[in-house]
């Protein structure tokens, strides 16, 4: 009985941080919903039914996306009082700023070398 119990909460245990460990930002922002909550959060704390209150979907579905966001590391609960208030944390967008700016210099440059292109094959007598 006792190697039973053992195993029960080890795979638990193990469950939980497989879960934690395949959350990341890119997950989080992937949901029109966890975005418009990170937008609702970005400039002030709000309490879980303030967030709620912007949605229609029940109280514990708009749990279940702060708890992904929480576990990306974007939001922050804190307990005041019997309240659960949320806090944006932001600096974990930098991934997702990083990851964007390689495409955004690739496709620059690409743009830039098409302009340049298109710039020496223009007919001597087309318009500007």
């Amino acid at each position: 009985m006792l190697t039973f119990i053992f195993v029960s909460k080890y795979l638990r245990f193990m469950a939980s941080i497989a879960r934690t460990a395949r959350r990341d930002v890119f997950q989080a922002i992937a949901d029109p919903t966890r975005r418009e909550i990170i937008s609702l959060v970005a400039n002030r704390s709000l309490n879980l039914n303030a967030i709620a209150e912007n949605f229609g979907m029940s109280r514990p579905a708009v749990s279940q996306h702060i708890k992904i966001l929480s576990e990306c590391g974007l939001i922050v609960v804190h307990q005041k009082g019997r309240e659960r208030y949320c806090e944006a944390q932001l600096q974990q967008l930098t991934e997702v700023a990083d990851w964007v700016s390689q495409y955004r210099a690739f496709w620059n440059t690409k743009l830039d070398a098409l302009e340049q292109f298109l710039d020496s094959n223009k007919p001597e007598n087309s318009l500007p």
